[in-house]
């Protein structure tokens, strides 16, 4: 037996367990989630909270050998606590669901292969005024329905993920001359005015969470890269990283609150190949606060001033993204 079949194996003998509580906070729902610990495994659960639309406002993580203990204080989007059953009974069924999965690693390219339900577009490239409703006409006259759309800008760079179906038929379009046609005149439709960073177009064949796959997108387009940093200015996020002799690298981050904050931060982190074994989240309407203690999936902290430049930039364009977002 390998190593990977052992761990799943492990895995498979100590499912996930998860507590929910209302009555230890007196202004949250209080979720503890206990399993093995494995990379990916925070990313996870986090995911499912966020998916559901609820606000953590405080999180305490400690993942430290090979077992994983988080605690998460969520609230509704009215600022509530969770009361419906059907509701707590389903984030309860998806996190021991999820648990038990792997997580893909990022990837630096994708298939041509559409599911059955809808062929998915994303595209790559320069920002700039009219993109989307550019797109949107060329998938028009080439008889596509946009069944979901969603656009990120950052940076002056681009990134999109679409779901399509055929106008006749409801469902993926499979044809390859056509998907052949649609790559053409979706490519030249975000080319235009790149400069020297290329554009891409591809079809995906991916079940990775849609957000996540435009943090994946943007990072490999390099839209970290060139910003411009103010010495003072509230409305950008802070972010400092600091080694504690040679075991941990505490990654600590202010910047302003708001939606899906925490998940954005975990997708970079997890998916630069990072583990986080403590942390603690504390996010109030002024000033959300954020402190991992994290290691590279090799075991070691950062040790080089330029992968401590390029976390800290990651990091802040995954704080920054979602500012600009547009969603169909």
């Amino acid at each position: 037996m390998d190593d990977d079949e052992y761990a799943k194996l492990i895995r498979r003998m100590n499912p996930p367990r998860v507590v929910i509580d209302n009555n230890a906070s007196d202004d949250a729902t209080v979720i503890q989630v206990d399993s093995v610990n494995k990379h990916g495994t925070l990313l996870e659960v986090v995911q499912v909270l966020t998916d559901m639309n609820l606000v953590i406002k405080k999180a305490y993580i400690s993942s430290d050998g090979g077992w994983f203990m988080d605690v998460f204080k969520v609230i509704d989007q009215d600022g509530n606590k969770i009361r419906d059953t059907q509701v707590l009974d389903y984030i309860q069924r998806r996190i021991e669901s999820n648990a038990g999965w792997f997580i893909p690693p990022l990837r630096s390219s994708v298939g041509v292969m559409p599911t059955d339900e809808y062929t998915a577009i994303e595209l790559a490239g320069t920002d700039r005024p009219g993109l989307l409703s550019e797109v949107s006409a060329v998938l028009t006259d080439l008889h596509c329905n946009v069944v979901n759309a969603e656009i990120w800008t950052h940076n002056t760079r681009a990134a999109a993920v679409i779901h399509v179906t055929d106008n006749s038929t409801s469902s993926a379009i499979t044809d390859p001359i056509r998907l052949s046609t649609i790559k053409e005149l979706l490519c030249n439709v975000v080319r235009t005015n790149s400069g020297s960073r290329a554009a891409k177009t591809v079809f995906s064949c991916s079940d990775t969470h849609r957000e996540r796959r435009l943090h994946q997108i943007m990072f490999d387009d390099r839209d970290y890269e060139g910003v411009k940093r103010a010495k003072t200015s509230a409305s950008r996020p802070s972010v400092t990283l600091m080694n504690i002799e040679k075991d941990y690298t505490v990654v600590t981050m202010r910047s302003k609150d708001r939606p899906k904050l925490v998940f954005d931060v975990v997708c970079t982190l997890t998916d630069m190949q990072y583990v986080v074994f403590h942390g603690m989240v504390s996010t109030e309407p002024v000033e959300a606060y954020q402190e991992f203690y994290i290691r590279h999936v090799d075991g070691l902290p950062i040790n080089s001033e330029a992968e401590q430049e390029r976390v800290i930039q990651c990091l802040e364009a995954a704080i920054e993204r979602r500012a600009s977002e547009v969603t169909n």
